[in-house]
């Protein structure tokens, strides 16, 4: 059984402490962590690697930044999303471990709509989708995790209302994110639990994690090979109600082995 999560953690030398608490408690197999905000060397490698796990970082300072931990070797790591030349933002990395092929995904936000950035998100949509219909060709089990910055359905958002003209919920975001599913992918989450109303992100304003006011916007998104593999998803609320957390908590699923012919 392979247990993979991702995570915005939204600073990880702030949140150090509660990273490292989850990993003891939790212990993902993979871990796929977005809004490092560090760069490679100020990332906060030696703590992880005490408690035995393998470490891959695209970095950038301050903002952004990605990273893969695991339990396993580490092998063929990609830190640019194809498609966009030498891009500044650190916003993907991919690799592959054991038999699984995993991304961590820090898509861009898009606010203020309309506007440059939510053109830079369309567009950083479009190569990310692109890049997801490649490695189908591959025949592998592929997990693309991250915080992608889209809210799928209504019944993903505390008050649907409130967000109709955000970029994270805007239509063309939606359709977006809707072509990677009709390429072949499956929401690791949705596929188990159908309940509504289940979030991964609450602001720090206004009481939003006190009063349940969230949206879900993290996700797990499994290729074929990986969906056949999938005996159970989840997401962990514990680390977002402790002292000093980030405002997302991780998502997660779990892969059983590759069925033999």
């Amino acid at each position: 059984m392979t247990r993979i999560a991702t995570w915005n953690v939204n600073g990880s030398r702030a949140r150090l402490p509660r990273i490292v608490e989850w990993l003891t408690e939790f212990t993902p197999d993979i871990a796929l962590l977005q809004e490092i905000k560090a760069r490679d060397e100020t990332f906060p490698r030696e703590a992880i690697e005490d408690l035995g796990y393998n470490v891959a970082v695209r970095g950038q300072k301050s903002f952004n930044g990605v990273a893969i931990l695991s339990k396993q070797p580490i092998e063929d790591v990609i830190t640019e999303l194809p498609g966009g030349g030498e891009e500044e933002q650190a916003r993907y990395i991919e690799a592959f471990i054991g038999d699984i092929r995993v991304a961590s995904i820090y898509l861009p936000n898009g606010n203020p709509a309309p506007g440059d950035k939510y053109d830079y998100k369309l567009a950083w949509m479009e190569r990310l989708h692109d890049h997801a219909q490649q490695l189908l060709t591959q025949d592998e089990a592929v997990v693309l995790g991250g915080d992608y910055n889209v809210i799928p359905e209504d019944e993903d958002c505390h008050d649907p209302v409130a967000w109709q003209d955000d970029a994270l919920c805007l239509p063309e975001t939606r359709r977006k994110f809707r072509a990677m599913m009709y390429l072949g992918y499956t929401d690791a989450y949705r596929a188990l639990n159908k309940e509504p109303h289940r979030y991964s992100f609450w602001d720090y304003q206004r009481g939003a994690w006190q009063k349940d006011f969230g949206v879900r916007i993290d996700h797990l998104l499994l290729s074929p090979q990986a969906a056949d593999r999938l005996v159970a998803s989840g997401i962990d609320r514990n680390p977002r109600g402790r002292e000093k957390a980030s405002d997302h908590t991780p998502v997660w699923c779990e892969l059983g082995p590759a069925r033999t012919p």
